[in-house]
C-alpha cells in the first residue's frame, strides 16, 4: 500500500508533511537521458564515447577539475573546455566540429520529454509550486530555454552557471529555497543523479531519483498522495 511504502521519514522532514513544491532537474529529466545525448554527440562528430570519456578524465587530472563541472559554474568558457579536451582527442577532432560551438552539436542529441513538460503543467494547474534547479552552461542558455518554456512551467529557475555554484553543493539548494520562500520540508527534489537527491535530503527535502517518465511520474504521485517523501532505502534492503 502507498501509505505503508511512503511512511518513512527523510532527514529533516516530518512524516505526513505536505509537499507544496516540486523541484525538477533539467538534463535527464526534462530531456532524454544524458547517456543518450553523450552517445549521439559522439556519433555526430565521429569520435567514440570512450575517446571522449578518456579525454575528460585526462583533462580533469591535468587541471585538477572536471571540465564539465567548471563549465557549469562559468569558471571556464565553452571554448576553454574544447581546447582542454582537444589536447587528448585524436588529431583533427576540432575540424569535425566544422567551426560550430560544442553546444550546437550537443543539442543535436538532446530532445525535450513532452510527457514530462505536460506533467509539470498539470502539477501547476493542481496548485503546486514548481521550480527548476539545473547544472547548466552559460553559453547554452538560449538553446535550452528555446526547448522549455520556463516562464510557463516554473515559479523559479536556479541555474548553476549564473549562481557560480552547482549541485550537489548545499548552497545552490539554499538559494533556491530563499527565492521560493519555502521550507525544505515542503519541497520534493526530482533529479536523475543520486548524489543530487542525497544532498537535497540532507537539507530536509524529499527526493525522487528519476529514471524515466513511466517509472518516476507515478512515484511522484505516490509521494504527493502519501503526504511525505519516501525515506532512502537502506543498503542491503530488498
Amino acid at each position: 500500500m502507498i501509505s505503508d511504502q511512503f511512511s518513512g521519514q527523510t532527514s529533516g522532514q516530518a512524516s505526513g508533511q505536505r509537499i507544496t513544491t516540486l523541484v525538477f532537474d533539467y538534463g535527464g529529466v526534462l530531456t532524454n537521458p544524458l547517456e543518450e545525448t553523450f552517445y549521439l554527440f559522439c556519433k555526430a562528430v565521429g569520435i567514440s564515447p570512450l575517446e571522449l570519456r578518456e579525454a575528460m578524465v585526462a583533462s580533469a587530472r591535468e587541471h585538477r577539475a572536471d571540465p564539465m563541472a567548471e563549465l557549469e559554474v562559468a569558471a571556464i568558457t565553452e571554448d576553454d573546455m574544447i581546447k582542454r579536451l582537444a589536447a587528448y582527442l585524436p588529431d583533427g577532432t576540432l575540424d569535425r566540429l566544422e567551426g560550430k560551438p560544442f553546444g550546437e552539436w550537443w543539442f543535436k542529441g538532446r530532445r525535450t520529454e513532452t510527457a514530462v513538460v505536460a506533467a509539470i503543467a498539470g502539477f501547476r494547474e493542481r496548485g503546486y509550486t514548481t521550480a527548476l534547479l539545473t547544472n547548466n552552461v552559460r553559453e547554452w542558455e538560449p538553446r535550452w530555454r528555446a526547448q522549455v518554456d520556463t516562464d510557463a512551467l516554473f515559479d523559479a529557475v536556479v541555474d548553476s552557471s549564473r549562481e557560480r555554484v552547482r549541485k550537489p553543493a548545499p548552497e545552490i539548494y539554499r538559494r533556491l529555497l530563499e527565492r521560493l520562500d519555502k521550507p525544505a520540508s515542503e519541497c520534493l527534489m526530482i533529479d536523475d543523479l543520486e548524489e543530487n537527491c542525497a544532498a537535497a535530503r540532507d537539507l530536509g527535502f524529499g527526493a525522487v531519483l528519476w529514471t524515466s517518465a513511466d517509472a518516476s511520474l507515478p512515484e511522484i504521485e505516490a509521494v504527493l498522495a502519501a503526504g511525505a517523501a519516501p525515506a532512502p532505502v537502506a543498503e542491503g534492503a530488498s
